[in-house]
């Protein structure tokens, strides 16, 4: 299966690598592993602001981390030159921006977790962490980091 095959089966472009908003790289690779840096959720270019529990329900939080998956995806095309070669996405880590009695980070997570298992099939089956917390930076209503393992 071709991943970009597949790609453009889901109507899915990937976008360029984002630059930093602060004093970070965007992706690390270390012996096959490579480290993709957290990616705030956007709508329009721009940061989706809101808290789920608040003024966002559960299903907009799952889009949000869908478009994240996306945006991940194309760091780490720009990491390592071809999806083909990702032999497994390791670990996906969720930051959700909840209220304190938001307990649906997980299914909020799972927008992000379901399009990458449609994309790698079962190279994209994910151990991941799903936590609430007070506030993610811009005001970004999720934020996701991931980790890869790559072929030689």
């Amino acid at each position: 299966m071709n991943i970009y095959d597949t790609l453009s089966s889901l109507n899915i472009t990937l976008p360029p690598v984002a630059t930093p908003a602060a004093a970070y790289v965007p992706f690390v690779q270390t012996g096959k592993l490579v480290f993709i840096s957290g990616h705030i959720a956007k709508k329009d270019g721009k940061p989706w602001v809101g808290q789920l529990g608040k003024n966002m329900q559960t299903e907009d939080g799952a889009a949000a981390a869908r478009a994240i998956a996306i945006d991940l995806m194309g760091t780490l095309h720009a990491a390592v030159g071809d999806l083909n070669r990702v032999t497994r996405i390791v670990k996906l880590m969720s930051l959700v921006n909840s209220t304190a009695d938001f307990t649906e980070q997980h299914i909020v997570t799972n927008g992000a977790s379901t399009l990458i298992g449609q994309v790698f099939g079962e190279r994209g089956a994910h151990a991941r962490s799903a936590f609430g917390v007070a506030q993610i930076p811009m005001g970004a209503c999720v934020e996701i980091e991931m980790i890869a393992e790559v072929a030689d």
